[in-house]
């Protein structure tokens, strides 16, 4: 009974979440400003691919080029048969809530019983719709000229990949213009920041671009399981940034620096998020706040933690697959000046401290911002990357006969026992602060957490992953490279 209940819950939510999607496509079906240019461009734009793929064959034939260039360049203009329309679910999508707000028809709406997710759901998904069946139906067409005109169809891998690709996408870019116009308090500025998505998904369709005259179709798998995740992420973000009341009463964006500073003061002379403003000494920071900030970024470590774990292991398997020649190198070739010309620290100015230290800050500053614009994975990306290389060159140092054991105790750990944890402290403090916007913390708004988070971030850096970072660098340079000689060059 309990089962049928909740079976009763759920398709009582989802009937009314239908309801606003049917209204929101009624509305969008009517309006032939919208509807016309889809019809025209989708019917039209294929024909131009068939024509456009037909010369670039007999190009390529007549002036005695590799046939495999033109049979690449079908398959690439399928997929951006099937990526054209989506520039429509930009426009869709940007007027969903901004849109209605100007038309003075959003207050009713949100006034209605729906919850926040219904109207997400129904107005995602009713922006989504017209432009994904306008690239199913031009992906057909563009299909069925070749078929007709060049006997050409593609295999089931291609077109299934095309096909999910062109959904992935189009759920990226409305679930993206659908946050932007929940933001944004008018058109215009919901129209100038869809740059945001427009620019990351035109470079995308670059990229898939050189991968389809490779024929390298496992990326593309690859690519779809990205593009799912950044699609949950950025629906995440939208429900967690999603507020009624501030969307009806935002009437202008007003960027107030006084006040973002103030806020951040705030956070920066409190030990907790929420708690009185306190003063500010050394004593304090060492005993109260960065124990407070370790318990608030205990997850993020942990995931941290084992994403480097996991980069170490991936770079001992890739080594596996693809190992260096043996007698590449030997313990005798170990000098001083090799060591100082390796690859490894040959692209520093001069192996000092000065230049270790200023590299490890910017490495780690650099991940700290990427993090902003990539909800904190990037950060930990760049982390996992140096991690891989020890691991490749672990399992090449076992290949050559040498202890791959003895190769991290001396390559790595004198330094790395500082290095590692504050590279690990200040990822984890990155990681919080990009996936801030996913998960807003509680009792707060989005800005207020964001700010928090940033002022976690920096103390975790100045007073732990700084200090560290000195001794690492001195460590480094002073020490472990007479370990190595020790152990290598004897």
């Amino acid at each position: 009974m309990a089962a049928i209940t909740f079976g009763q819950r759920q398709r009582t939510w989802l009937n009314e979440a239908l309801v606003l999607l049917r209204r929101e496509l009624v509305d969008t079906l009517r309006d032939w400003r919208i509807l016309m240019p889809i019809i025209v461009l989708t019917l039209f734009f294929p024909f131009l691919m068939n024509i456009t793929a037909g010369l670039a064959a007999d190009w390529v034939a007549r002036y005695g080029g590799a046939p495999i260039i033109g049979e690449r360049i079908i398959p690439f203009l399928l997929m951006v048969v099937g990526f054209f329309p989506l520039s429509f679910s930009l426009v869709i999508g940007l007027e969903v809530f901004v849109g209605e707000k100007e038309r003075k028809s959003l207050e009713p709406l949100l006034a209605s019983p729906l919850s926040d997710a219904q109207l997400y759901f129904g107005k995602t998904l009713a922006a989504m719709i017209p432009p994904l069946a306008a690239s199913y139906l031009g992906i057909v067409v563009y299909l069925v000229g070749l078929k007709v005109f060049r006997g050409w169809s593609p295999s089931f891998e291609l077109l299934t990949l095309v096909v999910l690709l062109t959904t992935a996408k189009a759920l990226v870019m409305v679930s993206g213009a659908v946050v932007i116009s929940s933001q944004t308090t008018s058109v215009r500025a919901a129209n100038l920041l869809a740059s945001f998505v427009v620019i990351p998904m035109a470079l995308l369709v670059q990229g898939e671009s050189l991968i389809m005259f490779w024929a390298n179709y496992p990326v593309l798998w690859w690519i779809l399981a990205a593009l799912l995740v950044v699609n949950v992420l950025l629906v995440r973000m939208g429900l967690q940034i999603f507020d009624r009341e501030e969307l009806l009463g935002r009437e202008i964006d007003e960027l107030n620096l006084r006040a973002v500073w103030n806020t951040f003061k705030g956070f920066w002379l409190s030990v907790e998020p929420n708690g009185p403003v306190e003063r500010f000494t050394l004593w304090r920071v060492y005993r109260r706040d960065l124990p407070a900030i370790l318990r608030r970024i205990r997850l993020p470590t942990w995931i941290v933690t084992l994403s480097l774990v996991a980069a170490t292991a991936g770079g001992w398997l890739y080594a596996t697959r693809y190992p260096l020649p043996t007698g590449l190198w030997s313990p005798q070739a170990l000098t001083p000046e090799a060591f100082r010309n390796t690859p490894a620290i040959g692209f520093l100015p001069s192996f000092t401290v000065a230049a270790v230290l200023s590299n490890n800050i910017r490495s780690l500053l650099l991940a700290g911002l990427l993090a902003v614009f990539s909800f904190g994975s990037m950060a930990i990306v760049l982390l996992m990357a140096p991690m891989a290389i020890i691991g490749f060159f672990m399992f090449e140092v076992a290949h050559w006969g040498l202890n791959p054991a003895l190769f991290f105790a001396t390559f790595v750990l004198p330094h790395g026992i500082f290095e590692l944890p504050a590279a690990i402290l200040a990822t984890a403090a990155a990681l919080r602060l990009g996936a801030t916007v996913i998960v807003r913390p509680p009792r707060m708004t989005v800005g207020e957490g964001w700010l928090s988070a940033l002022a976690d971030f920096f103390k975790v850096f100045v007073f732990a992953t700084l200090p560290l970072l000195v001794f690492a660098a001195f460590v480094e340079v002073n020490l472990t490279l007479r370990v190595v000689l020790w152990a290598y060059a004897r």
